[in-house]
Formats: C-alpha cells, sequence, structure tokens
C-alpha cells in the first residue's frame, strides 16, 4: 500500500542557515588571528589575544560551520533515503537550538579564558556534558527515522552517518574524562604521556569522523544525485567504508613521532597511516568517476565545480597526511606552518567548497526556485579557488622555512640561527599572504550569501514536502546467492554494532598497553609534583593560550638539544594534567625554560615582548600584573590532584596556601632587588614561578 507522509525542510532550512552564519564568523575570525601574527597590535584587549582567538577559530569553524553544515545534509538525505520524515520534529528542533546555545556557549567561554587546552577539545565540562546530550538526542532521532524507514536497503551515505555518530561519542566520553574543579575548571583524568596519547586518538579521529565520514556520506548522496546518475562502483564503496573506519582510528600516534609517546605507539601510528592512503584514495576515486560523461554540465554546473575541487583537496590532504606520518618527513615538519597548510588544504578545499556546492544545489530545492546567479556563484568558485592557493602556498613556505632553519648549521657545527626569533621575522610577510588568502575566501562567501538570500527572497519554503512510497516491506528469507553485505545493509542496529566494535578494537590495542604496562611510562625519581604557586601559575599559562604557541617536547635531535637543552623524558610529565606539549611552534619551546632567564626577564617579557626580544609578535600581557590570583579553589586543586594520582601529602590542602604566599614573597622579593615593584598575590608572580620551575627537575 502506498503511503503519503511529508518531508521536513524546516529544519533543513535552518541548519543551512546556521551553517552561512557560523561559516561567516568563524573564517572572520580566522583572518584576525592570521593577522595577529603579523601586527600583535591585533590582539585586542585580554580577551582578545591570538591565545584565545585562535582556538575560538578552530572550534567556530569545525563544530559550528562544518557540524551545521553536516546536520543540514544528514536531515536532508536521511529523509530521501528512508523514505520518511524525521522520528521526531521535537527533537529535531531540541537539537538545533541546543547546538547553536552550545557554540555561543563555546564562544563565549574561550573567549573569557575556560578552557581544557586539548586540541579541539577545549570546551569546560559543562559544555563537555551538553554536547553529549545533544548528541544523543540526534542519534536517537537519527535511528529512530531508520527504524521506521519504508527504504529495507540502507544506501552507502546512511553507513557514514551511523559509523559518524556512534565513534564521535566514544571519542567525545573518552576524551572528556575530567574532574572538575569548580563550575568552569577541571584537570584531565589523564597524565603527560598517557593524556598524550588519548588526545591525538582523539584529534585524529575528530578529524576522520567529524570532518571526514559524514561529508563522505554527503558526497556519496549530493554528487550522483546533481549529476543524475548511479555511484561509480558500490563495491568500492563497501571496501571504501570499512577499511576507512576500521584503519583511521589507529592512525593518532603519528602526531606525535620523536615525542616521549613508546617507539611503539608511534610506529604503529605510522604504519596505519601509510595504509590509509588506499581507503581515502578509494573514496575520491569513486566519487570523481560518478562524474564520468557528466564533464560538460561540470562546466556548466558551479555546485559541480565546487564538488570536484572538494574532492581533489581530498584526495591531496589524505596522500598529504600519511606521507607527513613518515619519520622522516614528519621530523622537518612538525611544529611548522607547514602543517597549518596541510590542514587548510582539507578544511577550505574539502569541506568548505563540499559545503557550498550542497548549499548551492539544495537551497534552491527547499524554496522551489532556481539559482539566482549561477554567475555569481561561478565568481564565488574562483574567489575560494584562488584564496585557498594564495592561503596555502605561502604556509607551505613558511613550513618550508621555519624546519630548515631549525635545522641549520654552520660548517664549524654551530647553529646557523641561534634564536627562534630569526625564523619568526623571516615570516612575517608569508603570514601577510595567508590573511589576503583568507580575505579572499570569506568574500566569495559572502558572495553565496547575498546570492542565496536573492534566491531565498524569489520563492517559499516548501516546509512540508509531500512525497509517497510504499510501506516497509519484509525482509526476504531467501538471501542465498546474493553479495554477502547486503544482509548487513538491511540491518542499521547491527551495522552501527559492527562498526563501534571495529573502533574498540583499535582503541583498546593502543590504550591497554599504555595504561596498564608500568615501563611504557617510566617514573623518575627527581620529577616532583607542582608546589600551590606553580600550579597556580600553569593554570594561568593554560588559560591564556601559551600552549598554542609553545611547545614543552624537545625532541631527540641535535639541532633541538643544542637550542633547547636535554630532550624531554616520558617521566617528566607524570604530575601533568593536562599535558601541554603543543602542536605548533610560533615561538621557541619552553621544556628547559626553568633556570634560563632571571625572574625580571620573565616580567617584562609579559609586560612587553618587545622589551626583551626586538621584533617579537607575541602579544603584551599587561592585566597579568595588576590581576590577583585566584586562591578561592586552590584547595580544591590540591585535592583533585590527589584524587588522580597526583602525591601530595595527606592534608596538604591545609598547608597549601602559606606555601604558595612563601614561594610568591621570594619572587617578589627577587624583583623587587632588581627595581620592580609588584604585589606577591599579583598573577604575574604565579606565571613565573611555572616558567622558572619548567624541566628544572632532571637538570644537572
Amino acid at each position: 500500500m502506498v503511503e503519503t507522509f511529508h518531508y521536513d525542510n524546516r529544519i533543513v532550512r535552518n541548519f543551512a542557515l546556521a551553517t552561512m552564519l557560523w561559516g561567516v564568523v568563524g573564517m572572520l575570525v580566522g583572518i584576525l588571528v592570521a593577522f595577529q601574527l603579523v601586527d600583535p597590535a591585533m590582539n585586542l584587549t585580554e580577551y582578545g589575544t591570538f591565545g584565545r582567538t585562535r582556538p575560538l577559530h578552530t572550534n567556530a569553524v569545525i563544530f559550528a560551520f562544518v557540524g551545521n553544515g553536516i546536520f543540514t545534509a544528514v536531515y536532508y538525505s536521511l529523509q530521501r533515503l528512508c523514505k520518511a520524515r524525521m522520528f521526531s520534529d521535537l527533537l529535531s528542533n531540541l537539537h538545533f537550538w541546543l547546538w547553536q546555545g552550545i557554540i555561543v556557549s563555546a564562544a563565549v567561554s574561550l573567549l573569557m579564558g575556560y578552557t581544557t587546552s586539548k586540541e579541539y577539545a577545549e570546551l569546560e565540562w559543562p559544555i563537555d556534558i551538553a554536547i553529549t546530550v545533544v548528541w544523543v538526542i540526534f542519534g536517537i532521532n537519527m535511528i529512530g527515522t531508520i527504524i521506521k524507514r519504508r527504504e529495507r536497503h540502507l544506501y552507502v551515505a546512511i553507513w557514514f552517518y551511523l559509523a559518524t555518530f556512534i565513534t564521535v561519542a566514544i571519542l567525545h566520553v573518552v576524551n572528556s574524562f575530567e574532574l572538575p574543579v569548580s563550575m568552569m575548571k577541571s584537570y584531565s583524568w589523564y597524565a603527560g604521556v598517557q593524556d598524550a596519547l588519548v588526545q591525538w586518538w582523539y584529534g585524529h579521529n575528530a578529524v576522520a569522523f567529524f570532518l571526514t565520514t559524514p561529508y563522505l556520506g554527503l558526497m556519496y548522496y549530493f554528487v550522483p544525485k546533481i549529476v543524475e546518475r548511479p555511484v561509480y562502483s558500490y563495491r568500492l564503496s563497501i571496501i571504501h567504508f570499512w577499511s576507512l573506519i576500521f584503519i583511521y582510528i589507529w592512525a593518532g600516534p603519528h602526531h606525535l613521532l620523536y615525542t616521549s609517546l613508546p617507539d611503539w605507539a608511534q610506529s604503529l601510528g605510522v604504519v596505519f597511516s601509510i595504509m590509509l592512503i588506499a581507503p581515502s584514495w578509494g573514496g575520491m576515486i569513486n566519487g570523481l568517476l560518478t562524474l564520468r560523461g557528466a564533464w560538460d554540465k561540470v562546466r556548466e554546473e558551479p555546485t559541480l565545480k565546487f564538488m570536484v575541487v572538494a574532492l581533489t583537496a581530498y584526495g591531496m590532504a589524505t596522500f598529504e597526511g600519511p606521507m607527513l606520518s613518515l619519520k622522516e618527513v614528519n621530523g622537518i615538519a612538525h611544529f611548522t606552518d607547514w602543517i597549518i597548510a596541510h590542514v587548510h588544504v582539507g578544511g577550505l578545499g574539502w569541506n568548505g567548497f563540499m559545503t557550498f556546492g550542497m548549499l548551492y544545489w539544495l537551497i534552491p530545492k527547499l524554496f522551489n526556485t532556481k539559482l539566482h546567479s549561477k554567475k555569481l556563484a561561478n565568481i564565488h568558485f574562483w574567489l575560494g579557488t584562488l584564496g585557498i592557493l594564495v592561503y596555502a602556498i605561502p604556509m607551505y613556505w613558511a613550513g618550508f622555512t621555519q624546519g630548515l632553519m631549525w635545522k641549520e648549521f654552520t660548517a664549524t657545527g654551530q647553529l646557523q640561527y641561534k634564536t627562534f626569533l630569526e625564523t619568526v621575522v623571516e615570516l612575517i610577510p608569508l603570514y601577510a599572504m595567508r590573511g589576503i588568502g583568507g580575505v579572499l575566501y570569506l568574500s566569495g562567501v559572502i558572495l553565496m550569501i547575498y546570492n542565496q538570500i536573492k534566491t531565498i527572497q524569489s520563492g517559499s519554503l516548501v516546509a512540508n514536502e509531500e512525497a509517497q512510497a510504499p510501506a516497509l516491506q519484509p525482509a526476504d528469507p531467501h538471501t542465498k546467492g546474493r553479495h554477502w553485505h547486503s544482509w548487513i545493509e538491511k540491518r542499521p542496529i547491527q551495522m552501527t554494532v559492527f562498526a563501534a566494535v571495529l573502533v574498540v578494537i583499535a582503541t583498546a590495542f593502543e590504550f591497554i598497553p599504555a595504561f596498564l604496562v608500568k615501563s611504557n611510562v617510566p617514573t623518575i625519581s627527581s620529577v616532583k609534583p607542582y608546589r600551590p604557586l606553580e600550579l597556580q601559575g600553569r593554570d594561568i599559562y593554560i588559560r591564556e593560550g601559551c600552549n598554542v604557541c609553545h611547545s614543552q617536547m624537545i625532541r631527540p635531535f641535535r639541532s633541538e638539544t643544542m637550542r633547547y637543552g636535554e630532550y624531554s623524558k616520558a617521566g617528566e610529565f607524570v604530575y601533568d594534567h593536562p599535558f601541554l606539549w603543543g602542536s605548533k611552534r610560533t615561538g621557541p619551546d619552553l621544556h628547559r625554560e626553568g633556570g634560563k632567564n632571571p625572574n625580571k626577564w620573565h616580567y617584562l617579557h609579559m609586560l612587553d615582548p618587545t622589551n626583551v626580544s626586538e621584533g617579537s609578535i607575541m602579544p603584551p600581557y599587561p592585566w597579568l600584573l595588576e590581576n590577583k590570583i585566584d586562591n578561592s579553589t586552590l584547595e580544591d586543586k590540591i585535592s583533585a590532584m590527589r584524587t588522580l594520582g597526583v602525591p601530595y601529602p595527606e592534608g596538604f590542602e591545609k598547608e597549601a596556601m602559606a606555601d604558595l604566599v612563601s614561594q610568591a614573597n621570594e619572587i617578589a622579593e627577587d624583583l623587587r632587588n632588581n627595581e620592580i615593584e609588584t604585589d606577591a598575590d599579583a598573577e604575574i608572580i604565579a606565571l613565573i614561578a611555572y616558567l622558572q620551575r619548567l624541566g628544572t627537575d632532571i637538570k644537572k
């Protein structure tokens, strides 16, 4: 019997509009971030420094722009693939409004300095809980829709949506294990090497299962739909799906090559990263070959132009990623702007262009009209393409420059460039060009929004689109002779469970040795817990985002040990909740900073970096000289650290304040002896205490 029902286009419209809005916001912040590295005066007040705006940019682009783009694609395509309205209009609307609320709370909290410091997971514990709730709402709505479907077969796009849902849930929950200290402060449950392993298992797979798998689902639905022909190879899509979700989850350790992570874990990451080339390129080839015979249409339709370049960017990024995981390449590229270029080829090219292509096709459908102007869409395409090139090429050049200058030696075996600042000065023109590339890219997005507004004005929203389909037919018990995969293609719960099992198996192989085999993280007897003032200084360091620019991981290279000191050992980080190894060096490594410079130097450096480092692009931090240390939660912090395994003596909470005051008075007295008057309870005192502690536990 044929049933009549209605697709919910209003929720799709809402997510599409949010995608465009947050895209502009995230990219505007990105342009600000780019020019902050050209002119420190662009660091606007205490709440607008690079250390706070850079995580705001990444979160806004990933979770606000791309996140809303994912939900636009899922809510549109899933209804049509299942021939059913979304399971619950209430859940759809709750999902939309709560997600936008999370985005706003994330923006406010990051600018206020509330951060865990963990890349792509900076949001504090109350927001983490809110994300979990919204993700569950999304999952119930998605799986409920699949269960009540009228189409027995699950198309390939749905496989990727299900894998995204279950894997992102696992990633978020495991990486967000943290112990709250106050309403907006927590400490990671893991420490040092283990925290780094968990974080980059999450960080790499957030790229895999938030920025990649749902967009592959989007690609598998929209590319065939637009060209009006089936996907090139269904068998290839099967191989692509299962191999990708299994292999991807192992590759996280390639972000930690030459660090204190055990060699076996690093090697595991390298091997599986190289293997990733095959499934990644399988997906790209499947998408591009779906366009075979339709190249005339590609020339005519700006929608397809965006998608062709998006697939090409995906192929480039997924080839370059495995190459960067080779130790010889990683030794040059890691901590440099090469990685920034690599990430933005994927972000601007793959995610951005695929989103734009989808929106150009989708908005006219929702409003039952035609695109206002293909000419403007084509101009957007060329502005965006030019923007990517003007952005990426200078960043590649900057990365090569950094990697080579850091390792350059004279004929007598000395470092050619002894100060880190010599490298920074060389990069400023390239950073300016990067900013111009961002402006070009954003100008195309603004043009798109104008085009879409005119398109919307020319039509009217088909809020409840009528459709008809037969009721779901019982499963055919006679499956002999059919492809083995046809069984699971009709069973969404089993498919979700199988995907989860693959993810859990890979995760267990990485985590069990790291957490249960004590020799993987050997202790060092001379390494002691931070004193209370140092702990407070570390929290200020995290609040200001210092780890965004400064690493605390000296790799075992002659160039690094000569520049910074003894290479970093795993046992030095056993009390670090969270780890602060960093992922980019805009400034020098700080792991052996303790004792290198007097207290006065650090005071003047934070007051105005150009006082002691002429030409520095680091912003000043004058508020640290005025703000008072917040000791209201000091006892709770000490107690939390003991709960996490830091060996503070029982009852030390009651002694912590006296110890803090004693150490603060020593530093303040030293500053007074060097003609600097400051209060012993100023935040700068705590930060100096922390910086002077770094790396001193094993110094001879």
